[in-house]
């Protein structure tokens, strides 16, 4: 099956955004993981800029996400693309850990 210029071009869009998903997902995780150390070492005003950081990039990463479901609701079919199924797992997966990395924060807080 070969694809027409626009299959093309449409492919390479969906591959662009997957990639700024796993972006901007991995920063947040990677600062919801920082945030977890802030707090251990009783550095909370740093622990919570981190977890806000964190909350910044997800959004970043859920903005594309949204104007992809967006695009498909309209009748704009994405087509499945692998790159794009693991862009959202990533996603999904870092949200979680901040999600986790707030609650650990808190009984960190709380000791």
């Amino acid at each position: 099956m070969s694809l027409d210029f626009r299959g093309e071009w449409h492919m390479d869009k969906l591959t662009e955004i997957a990639f700024q998903i796993i972006l901007y997902a991995g920063n947040g995780k990677s600062s919801a993981m920082e945030a977890i150390q802030e707090a251990k070492e009783g550095n909370f005003d740093e622990a919570d800029r981190l977890i806000e950081e964190a909350s910044t990039e997800l959004g970043k990463a859920h903005g594309y996400q949204t104007n992809l479901l967006q695009e498909e609701a309209s009748g704009e079919g994405n087509g499945v693309n692998v790159i794009l199924v693991h862009s959202q797992d990533h996603l999904m997966t870092s949200m979680t850990v901040r999600d986790l990395a707030i609650e650990i924060i808190e009984i960190y807080r709380n000791k």
